[in-house]
């Protein structure tokens, strides 16, 4: 499901006000933590997560876990909060530009 730089932009711009709905612990990104998500991209289709992880490179890793292990668009991820997109399959809320 790869989005193009427009439907990223748009998509950020929707997450600005957004406040973080899954937090991630310095246990890591755990299956409790990937079924928390895939419940809030069921609802939310936008979703933002705080990962408390001290070291960039493994708060980083878990993220990009996290994208794959939910089938999700990892969007952004400004510091310790990224932001996750995946369509819903019946009646998506947010409409995404045409790839163009």
């Amino acid at each position: 499901m790869s989005l193009t730089e427009r439907q990223k932009k748009h998509l950020r711009r929707l997450a600005h006000a957004l406040s973080p709905v899954v937090m991630i612990g310095t246990a890591g990104a755990s299956e409790a933590v990937a079924a928390e998500l895939e419940r809030a991209l069921d609802t939310h289709e936008l979703v933002k997560v705080s990962a408390r992880i001290g070291d960039r490179e493994r708060r980083d890793t878990a993220l990009a876990g996290l994208a794959t292990r939910t089938a999700s668009e990892l969007v952004q991820r400004i510091g310790n909060v990224g932001v996750f997109y995946r369509r819903r399959k019946d009646l998506p809320k947010i409409v995404v530009p045409d790839q163009q």
